[in-house]
């Protein structure tokens, strides 16, 4: 299967019996991001986290007045 990386637009080629593969055929609304910028994203969050600005912010539960 090929895959396109939504960051870089790298074209790379993954396995059909892969988990990653069958997700992105039965979802389309999944997106795939390459190995390398993955780890770019990673690697800048935890420093973005080390400074202490970075702020996680976790969906709000409302609860229902039924």
């Amino acid at each position: 299967m090929r895959v396109k990386c939504v960051l870089c637009d790298k074209i790379d080629i993954l396995d059909d019996e892969l988990p990653l593969a069958k997700r992105l055929r039965n979802r389309p609304i999944h997106t795939y991001m390459c190995d390398e910028c993955n780890e770019r994203i990673r690697i800048k969050t935890e420093n973005r986290m080390k400074t202490g600005k970075f702020n996680l912010y976790k969906h709000r539960i409302d609860k229902e007045e039924w």
